[in-house]
């Protein structure tokens, strides 16, 4: 599997009690961005950080922090977000009615931003707009817990976006979340893919572990 892949391991499945041990340790460990999952109990069926959290984990780490916002609406608490310091704010099509604006709104704050794909979700959702977007991120399992088995008929969804990714003539990241293990990642590497996002995979066996769960997804 090709190195330049990016590794951004979930804080969801780290030790929250140790927070920002754990980021300079996943920092330490070679991974290349810190993947925020925020969810709000009403979007998603669990309720996780807000941007608190990701203003007082800042200081812990130079790495690009992808914050992935599970939550509707999103646009009032975007702001919020990229003044705490998200490099990636990514929202779902369904977390508001009109996600050109949204992404737009992204961009003007300074940050990058980026589109979140349910496994039910059509990826012509986006083929008007592909100039607005940064990122793209295919969710290989249904969003709001971590330790979720991979969904291998998002392999299909991660090829087509591929192709219009391709088509565009952009380096737009393309980002695999849910149930990526050193198994799956060849898989979504196959299909296209070229980041991935892991929690349990990456923090499991504690600190000692990350480095070489990390080189494992690679490859």
């Amino acid at each position: 599997m090709a190195a330049s892949v990016v590794i951004a391991p979930s804080i969801l499945a780290s030790d929250f009690a140790r927070l920002g041990e754990e980021v300079r340790a996943i920092e330490a460990a070679g991974a290349d961005w810190v993947h925020v999952d925020v969810m709000d109990g009403h979007f998603v069926p669990n309720i996780t950080i807000g941007p608190d959290v990701v203003k007082a984990l800042r200081p812990h780490s130079k790495l690009p922090f992808d914050v992935h916002l599970m939550i509707a609406p999103a646009d009032p608490y975007i702001e919020a977000f990229v003044n705490a310091g998200a490099d990636y704010v990514s929202v779902h099509p369904e977390a508001g009615p009109h996600l050109n604006r949204t992404l737009k709104q992204i961009r003007k704050l300074g940050a990058k931003a980026g589109v979140v794909f349910n496994p039910s979700t059509d990826p012509s959702v986006i083929q008007w707009m592909m100039d607005e977007i940064d990122l793209i991120l295919v969710m290989s399992i249904n969003p709001g817990f971590g330790g979720q088995t991979f969904m291998h008929s998002q392999l299909r969804k991660i090829e087509a976006l591929r192709r219009m990714i391709d088509a565009e003539g952009r380096d737009i990241p393309l980002e695999v979340d849910g149930g990526v293990t050193p198994d799956t990642a060849p898989l979504c590497i196959a299909a296209g893919a070229t980041a991935l996002v892991a929690g349990t995979a990456v923090f499991r066996g504690g600190a000692e572990m990350y480095a070489a769960n990390i080189a494992a997804l690679r490859g």
